[in-house]
């Protein structure tokens, strides 16, 4: 198939592709890299009447250190954030899912910005977020605001983005001492939309029992979950195989999946605690990453 008619316009400058998202609303649709947005036109599962082009707009790329957050912007790609030193250092969740996210062709060109937008609930960078507690800076004409990420995402590919809103960047926490990092997922093949997948971000006291724990479960519904059963059945323990199993049993409470073409919503739920069993025996063992600055 081929997309439906629309106009272009390749804004200039991020005062420009605000103005002209006041102006089309919910008829204009932003390009950025692209990776999502152009098979779905060709699907025809969107019908934009404008495209405005935002790909050439510096001001929405790169990585800065802003005190204790990492801003991320917008038209970073995939493999800019496999390659940052910044992101490796400072966020080093967001450094274990890059690798996970679609294939080689794609991350030359897919952004953050782009995935975020869209809130496949099936994407990697979702679940990373929530489990950060990262925020969403969003600006328009009518001027900037902060979203945290447990508000951001509020249904099936349903942010709190307005229609005239741009995602330009992501504020990650960065890093804490004693932090530890885990990611998995269960795709057909690597690259492709993950069946299931889990993103957990805990902090480890001196006396090795787990004093917080964000596990963030993703392709599992409508939008990324926070366990927070299963994460409170951890907190104040050692990670052994008895307090595995309670907080995986513990799942049942936190995931409600539905039935699909992938499997069956137990085959789902089984799936998600053969998870968060591999997740926190690696970092019980600290082989994901971890920060000790």
């Amino acid at each position: 198939m081929k997309a439906p008619s629309f106009a272009y316009q390749k804004a200039a400058n991020l005062e420009e592709a605000m103005q002209l998202m006041h102006q089309h609303g919910d008829g204009a649709r932003l390009l950025a890299g692209g990776q999502s947005l152009l098979p779905a036109l060709n699907l025809r599962l969107t019908h934009p009447q404008w495209l405005i082009d935002i790909a050439g707009l510096d001001e929405l790329r790169g990585e800065r250190l802003k005190g204790s957050v990492l801003e991320v912007a917008a038209l970073s790609t995939h493999r800019e954030l496999m390659q940052s030193d910044l992101v490796m250092r400072h966020v080093p969740l967001l450094a274990l899912a890059v690798p996970y996210v679609a294939h080689a062709a794609i991350r030359n060109r897919g952004t953050i910005g782009g995935s975020l937008a869209l809130a496949d609930p099936a994407a990697e960078y979702p679940a990373v977020a929530l489990a950060c507690a990262a925020s969403m800076r969003l600006k328009s004409v009518r001027g900037e605001r902060m979203v945290a990420a447990a508000d951001y995402f509020q249904g099936l590919y349903q942010t709190a983005l307005a229609s005239d809103e741009i995602l330009c960047a992501v504020e990650f926490p960065v890093a804490q001492p004693g932090e530890r990092f885990g990611f998995q997922e269960l795709a057909r093949r690597h690259g492709d939309y993950a069946m299931a997948g889990l993103a957990a971000r805990g902090q480890w006291g001196e006396d090795g029992k787990l004093q917080a724990l964000h596990l963030a479960f993703f392709a599992l519904g409508d939008r990324p979950v926070l366990a927070q059963k299963a994460a409170s059945c951890l907190i104040g323990q050692s990670i052994e195989p008895m307090t595995i199993r309670h907080a995986q049993e513990a799942l049942d409470q936190d995931l409600t999946p539905p039935d699909d073409l992938q499997a069956r919503a137990a085959t789902k739920l089984h799936w998600a605690k053969v998870l968060l069993g591999r997740v926190l025996a690696e970092m019980a063992l600290d082989k994901g990453a971890s920060s000790d600055e």
